[in-house]
């Protein structure tokens, strides 16, 4: 299993480096393997494509990182998960501008999805509306979450999880404002 991780993580490299230079778009397989002397055959026996990379990248640095680690609840995961993106923002400001069906953007929703869910069906119970709701806050996060590391210089990751915070209070705000 040891050597698997190896060579996963050779390929991970290879993207990575490339990706300081060129635009994933035009990065292929063939460019991957040549960047780290493998084989394209050794690349699909890992990965399905260089979409399914990207998102192993972000599934052992970051999730496998937080289940080891510290046990993060609440703002303090999405703080946690902030400064992991900002300290990679440069490989993750490119990954999160591609739209594919594979794309890191779709990878990164399936993984918010269930935890907005759980969220949102704690608040509102199981209102058949509740699925809107989900979709509603994971795009609004997702959107927020690409904008914000797609800056040129992004506000520090606890500014980014304050204004969250406050967006949050505003809605609340405002509900409490049209009930009154």
């Amino acid at each position: 299993m040891a050597d698997s991780n190896i060579t996963k993580s050779a390929l991970a490299s290879a993207l990575k480096e490339l990706m300081e230079t060129t635009p994933f778009a035009k990065i292929t397989v063939s460019d991957i393997c040549a960047k780290c002397n493998m084989n394209r055959k050794s690349f699909y026996y890992h990965f399905r494509d260089k979409f399914d990379l990207v998102n192993w990248i972000f599934d052992v640095e970051y999730l496998n990182h937080v289940q080891i680690g510290e046990n993060l609840i609440g703002w303090d995961s999405v703080l946690h998960l902030c400064n992991y993106f900002y300290e990679n923002k440069d490989f993750y400001r490119k990954a999160m501008k591609v739209e594919d069906q594979n794309s890191f953007i779709n990878h990164f929703r399936e993984l918010v999805s269930p935890l907005m869910a759980e969220d949102i069906r704690e608040i509102l119970g199981e209102q058949t509306d509740a699925d809107f709701y989900v979709n509603f806050f994971c795009d609004a996060v997702i959107c927020a979450f690409g904008r914000w590391i797609s800056q040129k210089e992004p506000i520090p990751p606890q500014k980014f999880v304050e204004l969250m915070k406050s967006c949050i209070q505003v809605v609340v705000l405002t509900q409490e404002r049209l009930n009154s």
